[in-house]
């Protein structure tokens, strides 16, 4: 058995343990539609989530467009929400936002630490919202992996220097990510606690800016990652050490981000549920955390994997994170979101029809194809209105022929 098909039989044998389905694969096949049973959720059934209620259960993941100035929202933003919107996706989260100047992963990329970035980012959720989708936010902080140039910069991958924009990335301690990038900062206990300030000052702007859903990045080897995952911190103090002192950040960027929230608003959390490597970040942690959030009034666990070290060893597929979700659901007690090459109709569908998760989020299937979901509509055969703005709706009822 070669490595990768070591790591899927691994998971699937981890998630058994967990949900007491078979390892072996007893639930019919993602790749063929599936006949509902009545009272079945599907992936055109609404989902409500504390006072929201989405008009289908496919999310836009946070995908950066590295493509802001000052952290401003500008036509761009405006063009890549509308044609989500338009396209019929239930939720729509913007990329990750940074809660301070210094918490982008680039330049370039979107900021909230000023009540200046609201008016901006209104024009967005105003369309969203218009068009039948529900507009979401991503609050993040890099850390270690901030002042980067952009993907698409002739040195991608890159840390900008100090005299061209950059900064000094931070970090629960000062342990690179990568040999020859910058050393970054060690974080103060005070400064630790004053960026946890920052969260709840960030979504109180997004509330103001007319997001309905907040999601916290924890995952992908940023500062909230960063913190959980053992491979990152190594502190002493109690942010370090054993799980309780390594989700104690996240524990407190919770509860302050909670507090500011309105009542109806649900709060999401994004985990990078296991870190793919020995002595890293678990299913067992997320599961453990999970538990934690939740007591803490957080109601969905975006799940995702990876990005603690460059070495991981990540069996790349078709569902191959959809077990974390499915094994975070059963375990937890939680609503998930499954995230991670999902990109068929019937594959999607079968995930949620088979409460593996309550929620599919789509990426760069998304960006190849902002009207997907009206094509997952007419391949499912779904008897619910069609996921598209009505301009365009009378135009292909053809489709449905």
């Amino acid at each position: 058995m070669n490595r990768r098909l070591f790591f899927q039989s691994a998971i699937a044998a981890s998630i058994a343990a967990t949900t007491g389905t078979s390892a072996a694969g007893e639930r019919p096949s993602s790749a063929t539609r599936r006949v509902r049973r009545e009272g079945e959720a599907g992936l055109f059934s609404p989902l409500k989530i504390r006072g929201v209620t989405l008009r289908n259960r496919i999310a836009m993941s946070p995908m950066c467009q590295y493509s802001s100035e000052d952290g401003f929202a500008n036509d761009w933003h405006l063009a890549h929400h509308a044609a989500r919107a338009v396209g019929g996706a239930g939720l729509l989260i913007a990329e990750a936002t940074g809660i301070v100047p210094e918490g982008r992963i680039t330049p370039n990329c979107l900021g909230i630490w000023k009540d200046e970035h609201i008016p901006a980012l209104r024009r967005v959720t105003d369309f969203v919202t218009a068009h039948g989708a529900v507009p979401g936010i991503q609050l993040a902080h890099a850390g270690l992996k901030g002042s980067r140039h952009r993907p698409f910069h002739p040195e991608r991958g890159k840390y900008v220097p100090i005299e061209d924009g950059g900064w000094v990335p931070v970090g629960p301690t000062g342990k690179r990510y990568r040999s020859g990038g910058p050393v970054p900062r060690e974080l103060s206990v005070p400064e630790i606690r004053g960026i946890v300030g920052s969260f709840a000052e960030a979504a109180q702007r997004s509330i103001e800016a007319g997001f309905r859903v907040i999601e916290l990045h924890f995952a992908h080897g940023y500062l909230g990652h960063s913190f959980m995952s053992p491979l990152m911190n190594e502190r002493t103090d109690e942010y370090g050490g054993p799980f309780e002192n390594r989700v104690r950040f996240l524990l407190e960027s919770v509860r302050a981000v909670r507090a500011v929230l309105p009542e109806e608003a649900p709060l999401l959390v994004r985990f990078s549920c296991t870190d793919w490597v020995e002595g890293g970040w678990t299913l067992e942690d997320s599961v453990k955390a999970a538990r934690l959030i939740k007591d803490e009034g957080v109601d969905l666990i975006d799940c995702s994997t990876g990005g603690a070290t460059r070495n991981a060893d990540i069996p790349v597929g078709p569902d191959y994170q959809v077990p974390f979700a499915e094994g975070i659901r059963k375990d937890a007690g939680i609503a998930t979101g499954a995230v991670g090459l999902i990109t068929e109709a019937a594959q999607a569908d079968a995930i949620i029809a088979d409460g593996r998760a309550d929620l599919v989020l789509m990426g760069r299937e998304l960006l190849r194809e902002p009207h997907w979901p009206h094509r997952a509509w007419v391949e499912l055969e779904s008897d619910t209105p069609p996921p598209i703005a009505r301009e365009y709706a009378w135009a292909l009822r053809e489709t449905r022929r």
